[in-house]
C-alpha cells in the first residue's frame, strides 16, 4: 500500500466549487455546506488505514467546533470500481459507525480531488470564512503503527487532531496562522485507469 504526502495548495487559495452527492442520497454544494468561520474539507475513504487512524478523533472535532462555525466536509475520491468498499452504500455504513456529524460525498468523476491537488488520504484543507486556503496538510503528528501487511495498530500513538485544531483556534481568535506546515501522509488516491495526476503516476 503506496504513501505518499499532499502535494501542499498554496496558501490563500480560494476553494474549488463543488455539487456532489452524499451518503443520504442528496446532492451538497460546497456553498450549502460551508461554515460561517470557515470550512474543513477532507480527502478520506473507508479503508485506508490513515483514514481509520484519525476517524475517532476527526468525529469529536467536528462535533467539538460545529457550534463554533466551522463545519467539516469529508469526500471519497478513490476508484469505488476497483475498490468496491470505498462505495456509497459502504460510504453510509462508515458514516453511521464512526459517527460522522458532517456531509461525506462521493467524487465518482475524481474531478474534485483533481481540483484540489489531492494525492493521499487523509489530505485535508481549511479554508477561512471567505473560502481561503489558512492550514493544509496533516491531522496531527501521529501515524498508524505497521504490524504487517494490511494490519496496524492505533493505540501506540493516538491521533488527538492537534495540527488541525491548533490551525482553527488560531483562527477563531484572531492570530496568525503558522505558515510552516507538515504535509500529510497516507495511503495514495486510488485513481481511475489513466486519471491519475501526471506528478503521481
Amino acid at each position: 500500500m503506496a504513501a505518499i504526502e499532499s502535494t501542499m495548495m498554496p496558501l490563500t487559495s480560494i476553494a474549488p466549487a463543488f455539487s456532489l452527492p452524499d451518503t443520504e442520497g442528496k446532492t451538497v454544494s460546497l456553498n450549502d455546506a460551508a461554515g460561517k468561520q470557515g470550512t474543513v474539507i477532507l480527502f478520506i475513504c473507508n479503508h485506508c488505514p490513515y483514514v481509520k487512524h484519525i476517524a475517532p478523533a476527526l468525529a469529536e472535532l467536528a462535533k467539538q467546533y460545529q457550534d463554533k462555525g466551522i463545519a467539516f466536509i469529508a469526500i471519497n475520491s478513490n476508484d469505488i470500481d476497483a475498490y468496491p468498499e470505498d462505495d456509497l452504500a459502504h460510504m453510509k455504513i462508515e458514516k453511521q459507525t464512526r459517527d460522522y456529524i458532517f456531509p461525506y460525498l462521493l467524487d465518482e468523476t475524481q474531478a474534485v480531488a483533481h481540483a484540489y491537488g489531492a494525492a493521499c488520504t487523509p489530505d485535508l484543507y481549511f479554508f477561512g470564512a471567505e473560502k481561503e486556503l489558512v492550514y493544509r496538510g496533516q491531522f496531527d503528528d501521529s501515524r498508524p503503527h505497521r504490524i504487517s501487511s494490511g494490519n496496524y495498530d492505533s493505540t501506540k500513538t493516538p491521533s488527538s487532531g492537534e495540527s488541525l485544531s491548533k490551525a482553527i483556534d488560531q483562527l477563531l481568535s484572531g492570530e496568525q496562522i503558522d505558515s510552516m506546515q507538515r504535509p500529510s501522509i497516507g495511503c495514495n488516491i486510488k485513481w481511475k485507469p489513466g486519471n491519475a495526476p501526471d506528478d503521481q503516476v
